[in-house]
């Protein structure tokens, strides 16, 4: 595939990355990213018919793409048995397949808050446990990359997947400490509001406020997520671990007792 990610080209040439969620979205976008890059890729997903569209969206790269849900122990270690017997080895790991919905608090039910939690947080671990104990202690090198959420300011109508991303915020930093010994970094990255598949599910209004709700007053894209995923999982950030990068166009420190006008986008 053509680089035009403005990285130096064969920054990730021969590694194998592993990226969870990989048929669509920003999981998409990174696998697109990293094969530009010269990477080497296993992608999965839940659904058949995306990972079969997102092999036709990268021809003549040497990717596998397997069907897997993140929250079953067992598919999990089917995958990365088979992408080791493929590749012989896991350089990087995206964690990038997760989900949740809009919901009041105190309208949200047992099973809706089990659902996010196993989703976005257990099948997080699952992951994560099995790419380090199958191949990156091992090999004794690896980088992983999460993809997180709004976990440092309240998240109203998100109480579940709040909670998740915040223990996966502490999951990185307990694992990079940890994991250090074994050469392994571990970050993650916080995408604000992003214009994506995952968003497009969302209510006009609700995804209006958050717009609003960003100093720079506007979504961000699936491929600057996917430029600092780059980023977080290549010698480029080598010193970097048990990180949080907050990619939201300043939502998080901006505390709204300072007025930002509205502009169009590109004054």
């Amino acid at each position: 595939m053509s680089n035009s990610t403005g990285y130096a080209p064969g920054l990730l040439a021969g590694e194998v990355a592993v990226i969870t969620g990989g048929g669509s979205g920003i999981g998409l976008a990174t696998a697109r990213q990293f094969a530009a890059l010269g990477a080497r890729l296993a992608i999965c997903g839940r659904k058949r018919d995306k990972l079969d569209a997102a092999l036709a969206s990268l021809p003549g790269v040497d990717v596998l793409a397997e069907v897997c849900d993140i929250r079953q122990p067992e598919q999990v270690a089917a995958l990365v048995d088979a992408v080791h017997a493929r590749f012989g080895r896991i350089d990087i790991l995206i964690n990038n397949a997760g989900g949740q919905f809009p919901m009041a608090a105190e309208a949200l039910e047992p099973k809706g808050w089990d659902a996010v939690i196993r989703n976005n947080l257990n099948g997080t671990f699952y992951m994560t446990s099995a790419v380090a104990r199958r191949a990156m202690i091992p090999q004794k090198s690896g980088r992983i990359v999460m993809v997180t959420a709004n976990a440092k300011r309240g998240f109203p109508g998100m109480v579940h997947t709040g909670a998740a991303r915040a223990a996966v915020e502490n999951m990185v930093r307990t694992l990079a400490v940890e994991w250090a010994q074994y050469r392994i970094r571990v970050n993650a990255i916080a995408p604000g509001t992003i214009k994506s598949s995952g968003t497009a599910q969302y209510p006009p209004e609700l995804l209006e406020a958050s717009r609003q709700r960003s100093p720079m007053k506007r979504f961000g894209s699936e491929d600057e997520v996917a430029d600092s995923i780059v980023f977080l999982a290549s010698r480029l950030s080598s010193f970097a671990t048990g990180q949080v990068w907050r990619l939201d166009g300043g939502a998080s420190v901006w505390g709204d007792n300072w007025i930002i006008p509205d502009r169009p986008a590109g004054e």
